[in-house]
């Protein structure tokens, strides 16, 4: 598959500029799938409930229609951000679109205290689509320090993370350290879609990176810069998880060596 992560500089508040924006880089790349950072339709950094209520959108809204029209139109799949809004509830969430309309959407489970997060409610499952090249599963910044979280995407069958992020000054090792650890954990390929440049006072790292299996750095972005980077990959490599690399000599089963009995106190409360 064509795999596509879009480093992106979203306006503020400003959903029909960046839907505008958004939907020329989906017919113009052209890939099987291209990742948007989180929040790219809408911002992140609101400073109270009512500002961010008045900047959400919901998902039947005309932004999210116009992605809707450049994937049937590039016969793509995209995962943008956005802060949606249901009534007065905010969520934290990433819509799939395809060429059909929307396929689904995740809403962030974990929420730091930062930005829209702040004024969010924490989502509750971690969906696994199957589309036409793999499966796919998708984590929200803050989500990817939760080995949980990947654990179980993985358990369920996904094949790649797409993880739309905004991760701020001191979160680089999120993307350095953090994003190669849950492919080698998993054996799985991430693409992590972060933004640049700055929103009300906070300043943003990019770093956008396509990670393979084993850990190695397909693709990355440097941090100051828009890009796009795109990568054709194998998204069956990610089902291998017995792992020989000396056959009767160095094998490694990711799935079969687990000891979930033994690993009680992680799904307990703290």
């Amino acid at each position: 598959m064509k795999l596509a992560v879009s480093q992106f500089l979203p306006k503020f508040a400003d959903a029909t500029a960046n839907a505008e924006r958004i939907a020329d880089q989906i017919t113009a790349t052209k890939a099987d799938l291209i990742v948007f950072p989180e929040c790219a339709l809408t911002g992140y950094c609101f400073r109270s409930h009512d500002e961010a209520i008045q900047g959400a959108i919901s998902l039947s809204d005309k932004p999210v229609q116009q992605v809707v029209a450049a994937c049937r139109e590039a016969k793509s799949y995209a995962i943008v951000g956005l802060a949606e809004k249901v009534g007065e509830d905010l969520f934290n969430s990433a819509a799939l679109i395809g060429p059909t309309g929307l396929v689904g959407e995740y809403r962030k489970v974990h929420l730091p205290y930062i930005g829209l997060d702040r004024y969010a409610h924490a989502g509750d499952s971690f969906p696994v689509f199957d589309l036409p090249f793999g499966r796919v599963g998708i984590q929200i910044c803050f989500d990817i320090r939760f080995p949980e979280g990947t654990r179980t995407l993985s358990l369920k069958g996904a094949d790649l993370i797409a993880v739309p992020t905004n991760w701020p000054e001191s979160a680089e090792l999120a993307s350095d350290v953090v994003c190669p650890a849950r492919c080698i954990e998993n054996h799985i390929f991430v693409a992590a879609a972060n933004r640049v440049g700055e929103e009300n006072s906070f300043s943003f790292v990019g770093r956008s990176k396509i990670v393979s299996p084993s850990g190695a750095v397909l693709a990355a972005a440097d941090h100051t810069e828009e890009a796009i980077l795109v990568e054709e990959v194998k998204l069956e490599r990610a089902r291998i998880k017995h792992l020989v690399r000396r056959e009767g000599e160095y094998e490694m089963d990711l799935w079969g060596a687990r000891r979930p009995e033994l690993y009680g106190p992680i799904g307990q409360p703290t």
